[in-house]
């Protein structure tokens, strides 16, 4: 008998820009407030973080996108997923 692990993984990504469209890194997870690590894309020092702990610049991850439309399908980087917005009706 096999068990399903419960983790759920640090968060969920959400959707892959287009090739020069922006990423939404709103979530305080993206800033490591205590280290800064060089940019996995240009080397330089950068307290940002992709979805997976890689450290990036959100301007190289968006470049990086535009130059890799096939292979950022993969999720290398991604926009945070946007919570869903309750419809409410009593406004006309």
């Amino acid at each position: 008998m096999t068990r399903k692990s419960s983790k759920k993984p640090l968060w969920e990504p959400g959707l892959i820009p287009a090739p020069g469209g922006l990423l939404d890194w709103r979530d305080s997870q993206h800033f490591d407030r205590w280290q800064d690590r060089p940019c996995a894309l240009c080397g330089q020092l950068t307290p940002m973080r992709s979805h997976y702990g890689e450290p990036a610049h959100k301007s190289c991850a968006e470049g990086w996108v535009a130059a890799n439309p096939t292979e950022a399908r993969l999720g290398r980087f991604a926009s945070d997923v946007q919570p869903k917005r309750r419809h409410d009706d009593t406004h006309a």
